[in-house]
């Protein structure tokens, strides 16, 4: 008995290890993003040709539309001249056939879940919601591959579901108006990878972009002309249920209320006080007056008018950075404190707070807030935004203290991708972590949600900051726990990077647009190469104090069209460490050192602008340190003397120029000091 116990622990182990090697090496060969939960090779293979065609079970919009979408795409992306455009219900053998048990309205419990079977005869998707079909044909049209003469389908068998069922992208409207073209674009790349909430950040203190009909001055007043129409809005939460993905609305109260205040004054908490709509970035004082009755009958008519316009049970309330100085500064408010006995106020916004959700509760929404509402009377019914964490003060951030309340929860803090963090930061933040949770507390974190908050970005550069640094994040909010290797995951984001780009994002053409523009339409060959070891400073030290970029300033510039992951800057990395470990393998050293040299002098070439005279500097240091380096690897000479000039030539690389900075500094340093140890030896 105990020897079999030991042959069946065996085999299990065997069996196991054979299962994670099989799923590495799949790692190796595919670039599918997110990974999926299960996934086995069948060594079979099928071939897409003229005569591909789809079949599906029963009738659902939904799965109608994506599958054509599907048929388009993949025609798109072989070239393969389908002879079929269409998907057939006649119960017939297909190349591609889909079988689904539900058509469901979307919710947070919706089950995404599919089965992809690839064989030689055909495909089987099987789901049993019409959202799962769609999650399904996006992990299918990321597996086409192709050799010298044909594409095709590599035998899988997959069984696949999300880890998380909240997994958002919030995209802030307010600060820089974004046009329905853009938010359908970034709706389609979030489906692609597997997302299905957008979170929409409709209101702020630099404009408020919904048409109201009861509340017109809103849209008259404080939106500068820029705002969303009813029709626009019905279309988007269309658009958007068409590929699973749940809209949600925010309207920010009680503080970032200026545009609301700018319109309708005598809601604030000050009186006689001049609003008007913010044009910088940053925390301002006006806050609706939570004492004044008028403010609730506005709050009722606004968001049951707002409520008409996105089926979703949730609504996002804000909540976040009201430091109550006008209320502080307001007579009647401090004595309504007083004789309700709050201590301060926290307890103040957590009385508005309770108004506000009982009348959201009366139109059939549940409310969810930025994680400033959470609070000892705060309602558990609340879902907690979880924000703030060590860089607002917060060592261990909100959310682990919200599920332990007893609180749902959202994960956003480790999501800001503003703050302009490489891929790899934001794909090592797990929305659990580490943290000491029992199940149920566990089950209290529904996901978590990327926030683009729009200070910096406007349609042309929104996208280059959203992709494709979120699809990775979406593989996390998706993905096990364990799937969490740096190197595999670049590896297929850079594959997923086009892909995005194929279905419709802008976030690698527009660079070249933005370079083309600031050189007046010469050859960019130099900026490119200059912007690939370049990045946008990052945690707003571009936007320090919020002031030095206004709502309607240039974002057009250099810093624009670099990103927080240069390209070849990671590429450097690994070439050196390679080179440091081997006795002459200088030649990719040489590369890059030869390419930036190359790049200034063609920049040389150009006639300068001022925004051009700002690289200048830089650059040629850039230069000077490449062809110094190039010669001490040539010569095989290098003396004290000369390594010390050389470090300080690379010292004044690390100064900050046109809003951003060189990130090879530590590679040249350490690339200079072996050099000289090594010829030293």
């Amino acid at each position: 008995m105990k020897s079999t116990s030991i042959l069946i622990l065996s085999l299990s182990i065997l069996l196991f290890s054979i299962s994670c090697s099989s799923q590495e090496e799949l790692k190796d060969k595919l670039s599918l993003m997110p990974w999926p939960k299960e996934i086995k090779a069948t060594g079979s293979k099928l071939f897409i040709d003229s005569n591909f065609t789809i079949n599906i079970n029963k009738k659902s919009h939904r799965v109608h539309n994506n599958a054509i979408s599907f048929l388009r795409n993949l025609t798109n992306k072989t070239g393969v001249f389908i002879e079929k455009g269409f998907p057939s219900y006649d119960k017939g053998k297909a190349t591609l056939n889909i079988k689904y048990k539900n058509e469901v309205s979307l919710s947070i419990n919706v089950d995404e879940s599919y089965i992809l079977s690839i064989k030689n005869n055909g495909v089987e998707l099987i789901a049993s919601t019409d959202v799962g079909v769609i999650r399904g044909l996006s992990t299918l049209l990321q597996l086409v591959q192709n050799d010298s003469s044909n594409y095709f389908f590599e035998g899988l068998m997959i069984k696949d579901n999300p880890r998380f069922k909240w997994r958002g992208l919030m995209i802030d409207v307010s600060r820089h108006f974004q046009p329905v073209n853009v938010i359908k674009r970034n709706l389609d790349a979030m489906a692609f990878m597997k997302m299905n909430v957008f979170h929409w950040h409709l209101s702020d203190d630099q404009g408020f972009r919904i048409e109201s009909k009861v509340y017109p001055k809103l849209h008259q007043l404080a939106s500068d002309g820029q705002y969303y129409s009813h029709e626009q809005i019905k279309e988007i939460v269309s658009y958007a249920n068409m590929l699973g993905i749940r809209v949600i609305p925010e309207i920010d109260i009680p503080g970032h209320a200026t545009a609301i205040l700018t319109a309708y004054p005598k809601l604030g908490s000050k009186d006689n006080y001049e609003y008007k709509l913010q044009r910088y970035a940053g925390v301002f004082d006006p806050t609706l007056n939570p004492i004044n009755p008028e403010v609730y009958t506005f709050i009722d008519k606004l968001f049951n008018e707002v409520s008409s316009l996105f089926p979703d049970e949730y609504f996002h309330i804000g909540g976040d950075e009201n430091e109550g100085k006008h209320w502080d500064e307001n007579v009647k408010i401090d004595e309504f404190k007083r004789k309700n006995k709050f201590k301060d106020n926290h307890d103040l916004q957590t009385y508005f707070t309770i108004k506000v959700e009982k009348i959201l509760n009366k139109y059939g929404k549940k409310l969810v807030g930025w994680d400033e509402i959470m609070t000892p009377n705060m309602p558990r019914s609340a879902i907690i935004h979880s924000w703030r964490g060590k860089n607002e003060g917060f060592k261990n951030g909100t959310l682990f203290p919200a599920v332990k309340k007893g609180f749902k929860a959202i994960l956003s803090n480790d999501y800001y991708i503003d703050r302009m963090f490489s891929v790899d930061h934001y794909y090592l933040c797990d929305p659990i972590g580490n943290f000491n949770l029992n199940e149920e507390e566990e089950n209290r974190i529904l996901g978590g949600e990327v926030t683009m908050w729009g200070e910096l970005v406007t349609p042309l550069t929104i996208d280059s900051r959203i992709w494709p640094r979120t699809a990775a994040i979406a593989e996390r909010f998706w993905s096990l726990k364990n799937v969490n290797d740096i190197e595999n995951m670049r590896k297929r984001l850079k594959v997923i990077s086009y892909e995005l780009e194929r279905i419709g994002t802008t976030h690698l053409k527009n660079i070249d647009v933005i370079l083309r523009n600031i050189s007046n339409n010469q050859e960019i060959n130099s900026l490119k190469i200059l912007s690939k070891i370049a990045e946008p400073l990052k945690m707003y030290e571009r936007n320090k104090g919020g002031t030095e970029y206004k709502s309607f300033s240039p974002f057009s510039l250099f810093a624009d069209a670099c990103n927080s992951d240069a390209e070849d800057a990671y590429e450097f990395k690994k070439v050196l460490n390679l080179y440091k470990k081997s006795k002459n393998n200088y030649e990719d050293i040489l590369y890059f050192l030869r390419k930036w040299q190359k790049g200034y002098i063609e920049f040389e070439k150009l006639n300068k602008s001022s925004i051009l005279q700002e690289l200048q500097s830089h650059y040629s240091v850039l230069y000077n340190v490449s062809q110094k380096l190039e010669k001490v690897i040539q010569k095989q000479t290098f003396s004290k003397k000369e390594l010390e000039e050389l470090i300080i030539s690379i010292d004044k690389l690390e100064i900050p120029f046109a809003d951003v900075e060189i990130v090879i500094i530590k590679e040249l340093k350490q690339l200079a000091n072996h050099i000289y140890n090594k010829l030293s030896s």
